[in-house]
Protein backbone atom coordinates (compact mmCIF):
# COMPACT_ATOMS: atom_id res chain seq x y z
CA UNK A 1 0.00 0.00 0.00
CA UNK A 2 1.61 3.13 -0.97
CA UNK A 3 2.06 5.57 2.05
CA UNK A 4 -0.64 8.15 2.99
CA UNK A 5 -0.15 11.89 2.53
CA UNK A 6 0.15 14.66 5.52
CA UNK A 7 -3.72 15.08 5.56
CA UNK A 8 -6.34 11.88 5.27
CA UNK A 9 -10.00 11.94 4.55
CA UNK A 10 -12.52 8.86 5.15
CA UNK A 11 -15.88 8.73 3.22
CA UNK A 12 -18.09 5.68 3.90
CA UNK A 13 -20.96 4.50 1.87
CA UNK A 14 -24.54 3.71 3.19
CA UNK A 15 -25.94 0.07 3.16
CA UNK A 16 -27.16 -0.89 6.58
CA UNK A 17 -26.11 -4.49 7.81
CA UNK A 18 -23.23 -4.20 4.82
CA UNK A 19 -21.68 -1.46 6.97
CA UNK A 20 -20.04 -5.29 8.42
CA UNK A 21 -17.71 -5.22 5.66
CA UNK A 22 -16.76 -2.00 5.88
CA UNK A 23 -15.89 -2.13 9.26
CA UNK A 24 -13.76 -5.51 8.68
CA UNK A 25 -11.85 -3.77 6.07
CA UNK A 26 -11.17 -0.70 8.30
CA UNK A 27 -9.86 -3.19 11.18
CA UNK A 28 -7.45 -4.81 8.32
CA UNK A 29 -6.19 -1.10 7.79
CA UNK A 30 -5.60 -0.23 11.57
CA UNK A 31 -3.99 -3.56 11.90
CA UNK A 32 -1.54 -2.47 8.77
CA UNK A 33 -0.93 0.85 10.40
CA UNK A 34 -0.49 0.26 13.72
CA UNK A 35 -2.90 3.25 14.74
CA UNK A 36 -6.08 3.50 15.11
CA UNK A 37 -8.03 5.80 12.52
CA UNK A 38 -9.23 8.87 14.67
CA UNK A 39 -5.40 8.94 15.05
CA UNK A 40 -4.80 9.13 11.16
CA UNK A 41 -7.32 11.36 9.68
CA UNK A 42 -9.15 14.64 10.44
CA UNK A 43 -11.59 14.01 8.50
CA UNK A 44 -14.75 11.47 7.86
CA UNK A 45 -17.70 11.70 6.17
CA UNK A 46 -20.55 9.30 5.85
CA UNK A 47 -24.12 8.58 4.55
CA UNK A 48 -26.65 6.03 6.60
CA UNK A 49 -24.59 3.29 8.07
CA UNK A 50 -21.41 5.30 6.96
CA UNK A 51 -22.81 8.13 9.15
CA UNK A 52 -22.51 5.28 11.94
CA UNK A 53 -19.09 4.59 11.09
CA UNK A 54 -17.88 7.81 10.67
CA UNK A 55 -19.17 9.37 13.97
CA UNK A 56 -18.11 6.05 15.28
CA UNK A 57 -14.51 7.15 14.25
CA UNK A 58 -14.80 10.80 15.50
CA UNK A 59 -15.67 9.51 18.95
CA UNK A 60 -12.60 7.79 19.13
CA UNK A 61 -14.15 4.28 18.32
CA UNK A 62 -11.34 1.52 16.86
CA UNK A 63 -12.55 -0.37 13.83
CA UNK A 64 -12.57 -3.65 15.81
CA UNK A 65 -14.76 -1.88 18.16
CA UNK A 66 -17.09 -1.15 15.29
CA UNK A 67 -16.98 -4.30 13.21
CA UNK A 68 -17.59 -6.46 16.82
CA UNK A 69 -21.01 -4.01 17.24
CA UNK A 70 -22.24 -4.26 14.36
CA UNK A 71 -22.11 -7.81 14.27
CA UNK A 72 -23.80 -8.19 17.70
CA UNK A 73 -26.30 -5.11 17.13
CA UNK A 74 -27.46 -5.80 14.02
CA UNK A 75 -30.12 -8.31 14.80
CA UNK A 76 -31.29 -6.34 17.85
CA UNK A 77 -31.65 -3.02 15.62
CA UNK A 78 -32.85 -5.59 12.72
CA UNK A 79 -35.28 -7.78 14.43
CA UNK A 80 -38.16 -9.81 12.81
CA UNK A 81 -41.65 -8.39 14.91
CA UNK A 82 -45.13 -8.05 13.61
CA UNK A 83 -44.53 -5.24 12.16
CA UNK A 84 -41.93 -6.25 9.86
CA UNK A 85 -43.90 -9.37 8.75
CA UNK A 86 -46.80 -6.89 8.34
CA UNK A 87 -45.16 -4.35 6.39
CA UNK A 88 -46.14 -3.00 3.67
CA UNK A 89 -49.30 -2.51 5.73
CA UNK A 90 -47.46 -1.13 8.58
CA UNK A 91 -45.18 2.51 7.84
CA UNK A 92 -42.05 1.13 8.58
CA UNK A 93 -40.41 -2.44 9.84
CA UNK A 94 -38.37 -1.65 12.17
CA UNK A 95 -38.24 0.42 15.39
CA UNK A 96 -34.98 3.44 15.51
CA UNK A 97 -35.04 2.43 20.09
CA UNK A 98 -32.46 0.03 19.80
CA UNK A 99 -30.38 1.87 17.33
CA UNK A 100 -30.57 5.15 19.05
CA UNK A 101 -29.73 2.96 22.23
CA UNK A 102 -26.64 1.60 21.19
CA UNK A 103 -25.57 5.10 19.81
CA UNK A 104 -26.00 6.81 23.16
CA UNK A 105 -23.96 3.71 24.93
CA UNK A 106 -21.02 3.98 22.52
CA UNK A 107 -21.06 7.35 21.22
CA UNK A 108 -22.20 9.43 24.09
CA UNK A 109 -24.64 12.35 24.67
CA UNK A 110 -22.11 14.88 23.05
CA UNK A 111 -23.57 17.31 19.92
CA UNK A 112 -22.17 17.48 16.79
CA UNK A 113 -19.95 20.55 17.91
CA UNK A 114 -18.00 18.73 20.37
CA UNK A 115 -16.00 17.34 17.36
CA UNK A 116 -15.13 20.70 16.47
CA UNK A 117 -14.25 22.44 20.06
CA UNK A 118 -12.25 19.52 21.46
CA UNK A 119 -8.49 19.70 21.83
CA UNK A 120 -7.92 17.40 18.68
CA UNK A 121 -10.85 19.07 16.27
CA UNK A 122 -12.59 16.82 13.56
CA UNK A 123 -14.25 17.47 11.16
CA UNK A 124 -17.42 15.63 10.25
CA UNK A 125 -19.81 15.54 7.56
CA UNK A 126 -23.17 13.38 7.70
CA UNK A 127 -25.96 13.70 5.06
CA UNK A 128 -29.27 13.66 5.64
CA UNK A 129 -32.84 14.62 3.28
CA UNK A 130 -34.85 17.09 4.82
CA UNK A 131 -38.52 16.24 3.61
CA UNK A 132 -39.76 19.58 4.32
CA UNK A 133 -37.67 21.81 2.76
CA UNK A 134 -36.82 18.94 -0.28
CA UNK A 135 -33.17 19.21 -0.05
CA UNK A 136 -30.23 17.55 1.02
CA UNK A 137 -28.97 18.37 4.46
CA UNK A 138 -25.15 18.41 5.32
CA UNK A 139 -24.44 18.35 8.91
CA UNK A 140 -20.99 19.58 9.94
CA UNK A 141 -19.48 20.34 13.41
CA UNK A 142 -18.36 24.37 12.70
CA UNK A 143 -21.80 24.76 11.29
CA UNK A 144 -24.18 27.03 13.63
CA UNK A 145 -26.87 25.87 12.94
CA UNK A 146 -26.00 22.03 13.66
CA UNK A 147 -23.56 22.29 16.01
CA UNK A 148 -26.03 21.87 18.92
CA UNK A 149 -27.76 18.97 17.43
CA UNK A 150 -27.13 15.59 19.78
CA UNK A 151 -24.56 13.43 17.52
CA UNK A 152 -27.07 10.69 17.73
CA UNK A 153 -30.20 12.55 16.61
CA UNK A 154 -27.69 13.65 13.00
CA UNK A 155 -26.90 10.11 12.38
CA UNK A 156 -30.47 8.86 13.25
CA UNK A 157 -31.59 11.16 10.60
CA UNK A 158 -28.88 10.41 7.97
CA UNK A 159 -29.79 6.44 9.08
CA UNK A 160 -33.27 6.09 8.34
CA UNK A 161 -34.45 4.36 5.65
CA UNK A 162 -37.57 5.07 4.24
CA UNK A 163 -39.98 2.11 4.99
CA UNK A 164 -36.83 0.31 7.12
CA UNK A 165 -37.41 3.46 9.81
CA UNK A 166 -39.41 6.25 10.76
CA UNK A 167 -39.00 9.78 9.93
CA UNK A 168 -36.43 11.04 12.60
CA UNK A 169 -38.22 14.66 13.76
CA UNK A 170 -40.90 14.83 11.54
CA UNK A 171 -38.50 15.75 8.47
CA UNK A 172 -35.58 13.66 8.24
CA UNK A 173 -34.80 10.38 6.15
CA UNK A 174 -31.36 8.48 4.93
CA UNK A 175 -29.24 10.89 3.53
CA UNK A 176 -29.19 8.50 0.56
CA UNK A 177 -32.42 9.50 -0.83
CA UNK A 178 -30.47 12.64 -2.06
CA UNK A 179 -27.34 12.16 -4.37
CA UNK A 180 -25.23 11.54 -1.83
CA UNK A 181 -25.47 7.58 -0.65
CA UNK A 182 -21.69 7.79 -1.80
CA UNK A 183 -20.11 10.63 -0.05
CA UNK A 184 -16.83 11.05 -1.40
CA UNK A 185 -17.29 14.09 -3.84
CA UNK A 186 -18.83 16.07 -0.43
CA UNK A 187 -15.59 14.48 1.44
CA UNK A 188 -13.15 16.23 -2.10
CA UNK A 189 -15.65 19.39 -1.07
CA UNK A 190 -14.73 19.97 2.14
CA UNK A 191 -11.40 18.93 1.70
CA UNK A 192 -10.37 21.48 -0.98
CA UNK A 193 -13.15 24.66 -0.04
CA UNK A 194 -14.01 23.86 3.44
CA UNK A 195 -10.69 23.03 4.83
CA UNK A 196 -8.27 24.14 2.70
CA UNK A 197 -6.54 21.45 2.15
CA UNK A 198 -3.40 21.19 -0.27
CA UNK A 199 -4.90 18.36 -2.45
CA UNK A 200 -0.74 17.00 -3.34
CA UNK A 201 -0.78 16.54 0.91
CA UNK A 202 -4.26 14.68 0.78
CA UNK A 203 -5.60 11.24 0.57
CA UNK A 204 -8.99 10.31 0.55
CA UNK A 205 -10.33 7.11 1.04
CA UNK A 206 -13.50 6.21 -0.19
CA UNK A 207 -15.25 3.01 0.42
CA UNK A 208 -18.36 1.53 -0.58
CA UNK A 209 -20.36 -1.15 1.03
CA UNK A 210 -20.87 -3.45 -2.16
CA UNK A 211 -21.99 -3.39 -5.56
CA UNK A 212 -25.13 -5.64 -6.52
CA UNK A 213 -24.61 -8.28 -9.56
CA UNK A 214 -25.17 -6.60 -12.65
CA UNK A 215 -27.39 -7.91 -15.23
CA UNK A 216 -30.05 -9.99 -13.00
CA UNK A 217 -33.60 -8.70 -13.80
CA UNK A 218 -36.82 -10.53 -13.16
CA UNK A 219 -37.51 -11.73 -16.73
CA UNK A 220 -37.87 -10.18 -20.09
CA UNK A 221 -37.29 -6.31 -20.61
CA UNK A 222 -39.97 -6.59 -23.21
CA UNK A 223 -42.68 -8.27 -21.46
CA UNK A 224 -42.19 -5.91 -18.02
CA UNK A 225 -45.23 -5.13 -16.58
CA UNK A 226 -45.30 -1.28 -14.96
CA UNK A 227 -44.48 -2.78 -11.15
CA UNK A 228 -41.25 -4.98 -12.91
CA UNK A 229 -39.30 -1.97 -13.77
CA UNK A 230 -39.17 -0.64 -10.00
CA UNK A 231 -36.09 -2.53 -8.95
CA UNK A 232 -33.47 -2.28 -12.04
CA UNK A 233 -34.41 1.47 -12.64
CA UNK A 234 -33.99 1.74 -8.76
CA UNK A 235 -30.81 -0.42 -8.67
CA UNK A 236 -29.44 1.17 -11.66
CA UNK A 237 -30.23 5.21 -10.20
CA UNK A 238 -28.60 4.29 -7.04
CA UNK A 239 -25.14 2.52 -8.60
CA UNK A 240 -25.12 5.47 -11.27
CA UNK A 241 -25.45 7.93 -8.61
CA UNK A 242 -22.83 6.47 -6.65
CA UNK A 243 -20.14 5.86 -9.83
CA UNK A 244 -21.06 9.77 -10.64
CA UNK A 245 -19.81 11.14 -7.45
CA UNK A 246 -16.39 9.11 -8.07
CA UNK A 247 -16.46 10.70 -11.48
CA UNK A 248 -16.99 14.17 -10.44
CA UNK A 249 -13.72 13.78 -7.56
CA UNK A 250 -11.35 12.23 -10.50
CA UNK A 251 -12.49 15.04 -12.83
CA UNK A 252 -12.21 17.94 -10.52
CA UNK A 253 -9.84 16.85 -7.68
CA UNK A 254 -6.87 15.65 -9.92
CA UNK A 255 -4.27 16.26 -7.85
CA UNK A 256 -5.69 14.66 -4.56
CA UNK A 257 -5.10 11.08 -4.22
CA UNK A 258 -8.35 9.46 -4.09
CA UNK A 259 -8.50 5.80 -3.64
CA UNK A 260 -11.94 4.21 -4.22
CA UNK A 261 -12.63 0.90 -2.97
CA UNK A 262 -15.47 -1.34 -3.48
CA UNK A 263 -16.39 -5.01 -3.61
CA UNK A 264 -18.83 -6.76 -6.90
CA UNK A 265 -21.09 -8.98 -4.66
CA UNK A 266 -21.97 -12.45 -5.94
CA UNK A 267 -26.11 -11.92 -4.97
CA UNK A 268 -27.96 -9.14 -3.45
CA UNK A 269 -27.34 -8.96 0.19
CA UNK A 270 -30.38 -6.67 1.64
CA UNK A 271 -29.62 -3.85 3.76
CA UNK A 272 -31.24 -5.63 6.43
CA UNK A 273 -30.50 -9.37 6.18
CA UNK A 274 -28.58 -10.26 9.00
CA UNK A 275 -28.30 -13.75 8.23
CA UNK A 276 -25.53 -12.96 5.78
CA UNK A 277 -22.83 -11.44 8.45
CA UNK A 278 -20.58 -14.29 7.76
CA UNK A 279 -21.05 -13.81 3.97
CA UNK A 280 -20.20 -9.95 4.60
CA UNK A 281 -17.35 -10.42 6.60
CA UNK A 282 -15.65 -12.38 3.63
CA UNK A 283 -16.35 -9.63 1.43
CA UNK A 284 -15.10 -6.94 4.20
CA UNK A 285 -11.46 -9.00 4.69
CA UNK A 286 -11.57 -8.98 0.62
CA UNK A 287 -12.22 -4.83 0.65
CA UNK A 288 -9.29 -5.27 2.91
CA UNK A 289 -7.14 -7.13 0.62
CA UNK A 290 -7.71 -4.64 -1.87
CA UNK A 291 -7.10 -1.37 0.34
CA UNK A 292 -3.84 -3.01 1.77
CA UNK A 293 -2.30 -3.55 -2.20
CA UNK A 294 -4.00 -0.74 -4.09
CA UNK A 295 -6.47 -2.49 -6.13
CA UNK A 296 -9.26 0.16 -6.40
CA UNK A 297 -12.80 -0.13 -7.95
CA UNK A 298 -13.04 -0.49 -11.55
CA UNK A 299 -15.08 3.24 -11.37
CA UNK A 300 -12.03 4.88 -10.99
CA UNK A 301 -10.45 5.65 -13.89
CA UNK A 302 -12.78 4.95 -16.75
CA UNK A 303 -13.65 8.03 -18.29
CA UNK A 304 -12.10 8.20 -21.85
CA UNK A 305 -9.44 10.85 -22.57
CA UNK A 306 -10.74 13.32 -25.37
CA UNK A 307 -8.26 13.61 -28.78
CA UNK A 308 -6.83 16.60 -29.48
CA UNK A 309 -8.55 19.47 -30.94
CA UNK A 310 -8.22 20.79 -34.76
Amino acid sequence: MKPFRKNVAIAVDGGGIRGILVTRALAMLEDHLGKELHEVTDLVAGTSTGSIISAGIAAGMNATQMHELYLTLGETIFRKSWRSRLWPLTRYRYPLEPLARALENQIGAGKVGDFWNREDPMDVVITAFDLLENRSRFIKPYKAEYRDWPIVTAVLASSSVPTFFPVVEGRYVDGGVGAYANPCYLAAYEILYCLKWNLDDTTLISLGTGRDPQGVLPGQPERFHAWDWIAPILGAFLHSADDQQVHLVETFFERLDFRRFQVNLRANIGMDDTSQAAELVRYGEEMGDMILNDRYDRALRILPELPPRG
